[in-house]
């Protein structure tokens, strides 16, 4: 059995590796058709650790070895593995191939002097033993492996790739259960999004912003209205291979004359149309307004949504200005609005929403976004699984889930019987 090291150390996740990026192309063609896609966003999780090295060494060897066990071993999706498939994973790191066993710890990476090029070192092996002795998975490590795929599940929910966590499941019925709970909390699970009164600061923020500083903001304020009442994730807004946003995708259904935005290719190769609310298209033409267009789009308008303000600096699109946002950049920017907008509502002697806005990113836009109309504007819940591209309606029920507090209210406004005074 060959596995190679699929990730690159922290100076390099950016720009990643050529040999593994044809590696997992490989893979995705001839046998785990979302690989590229699981990667990518297995990249993102470890970019997110790149300020502990401790922890980014420590996600990227366990994530490693499931995905070499994901792809190679059982040649499977991550997002169809169970908790019985969990199992199987366990018994293979307790007993690995011996060929896959090294006696040291090496580099996962060297550079290539004759092409200077940083290759997969040969000599690395994904499971490590003590020299002399037979190779054996302490409970410690058993339980630091989990926890991390846990971790990793929790984040490709986060981003509705899957809809459960089998590390996580695993863990809830393994002989480690009794230790310690592993479940998330209510607390944790309604972490995903704003609150009314949080993301009312996130507007009334950026709306300040773009009158103070319209150059600068009036794309923002269109930016995460599009990614709330659309239900956006980052790739549907960002420039990346194979697609770029541009003005064209906002069309008008000739039947009903209410406009939408379309989105050609999604995640999984999907293709969705979102219908724009009033408040939404209202925004569309203030944007394009300010950009000197046309109140609303013509047909097949290839206009970008979202242009840099400096050209870029490196890449395919060097020193071009009219070019749409890639991924980083759009979430580095509207984690920057997230930030501003907690300090103001820190300012305002809100310390706790602060503290939990600044532990939300851009992707608790959309969830916020469906939240939101399943609980606050009653929309049926078929309506926003279309909308926001669930396979399944169980996936779209988890919104139902409202915050601790706005149960709380609700629990103690209701009455013990609705009819009481009536003769």
């Amino acid at each position: 059995m060959h596995a190679i090291p699929l990730f690159e150390a922290i100076d390099y996740i950016e720009v990643g590796n050529p040999t593994v990026n044809q590696h997992v192309t490989a893979i995705t063609m001839n046998c785990v058709e979302d690989a590229g896609y699981v990667y990518e966003l297995a990249s993102d999780l470890l970019f997110a650790q790149r300020e502990n090295e401790n922890s980014y060494k420590s996600f990227r060897s366990e994530i490693t070895c499931f995905l070499h066990w994901c792809f190679d071993v059982v040649q499977q999706s991550p997002g169809q593995i169970s908790r019985r498939d969990m199992d199987r994973f366990v018994a293979y790191c307790q007993s690995p191939p011996q060929d896959l066993i090294g006696q040291f710890n090496v580099a996962q990476f060297k550079l290539d002097k004759s092409t200077q090029q940083r290759v997969p070192n040969p000599q690395w092996r994904p499971f490590v033993g003590k020299r002399g002795e037979k190779y054996h998975l302490s409970d410690n490590a058993l339980k630091t492996k989990m926890a991390i795929l846990s971790s990793f599940y929790g984040f490709l929910m986060a981003e509705d790739y899957c809809e459960r966590n089998p590390a996580q499941a695993w863990m809830n019925h393994s002989k480690f259960a009794h230790k310690r709970k592993f479940a998330i909390s209510e607390e944790e699970g309604s972490g995903l999004a704003f609150t009314e009164l949080q993301w009312s600061y996130v507007i009334s923020t950026v709306e300040r912003l773009a009158k103070v500083d319209p150059e600068q903001h009036q794309r923002s304020l269109f930016l995460i209205k599009l990614i709330y009442g659309c239900y956006l994730r980052v790739s549907d807004v960002s420039a990346r291979a194979g697609y770029s946003p541009i003005m064209g995708q906002f069309k008008q259904d000739k039947q009903t004359g209410i406009w939408r935005f379309h989105i050609p290719k999604s995640k999984g190769g999907k293709q969705r149309q979102i219908p724009l609310s009033n408040a939404l298209l209202t925004a569309l033409k203030q944007y394009r307004a300010f950009l000197g267009l046309a109140p609303l789009p013509g047909y097949q308008e290839l206009t970008p949504i979202f242009v840099r303000h400096r050209a870029a600096g490196r890449g395919r699109e060097v020193g071009l200005i009219d070019a749409n946002l890639g991924i980083r950049q759009v979430r580095e920017s509207v984690q920057s609005l997230i930030n501003q907008a907690a300090d103001v509502a820190e300012e305002d002697g809100l310390l706790e929403d602060a503290e939990v806005m600044r532990k939300l990113t851009v992707h608790s836009i959309r969830h916020t976004g469906i939240t939101h109309d399943i609980n606050l504007n009653g929309r049926p819940l078929s309506h926003v699984q279309a909308d926001a591209g669930h396979e399944s309606i169980d996936t779209t029920s988890r919104y139902l889930h409202t915050s601790q507090a706005e149960r709380h209210q609700s629990a103690a406004n209701k009455p013990i019987d609705r009819l009481a005074g009536i003769e």
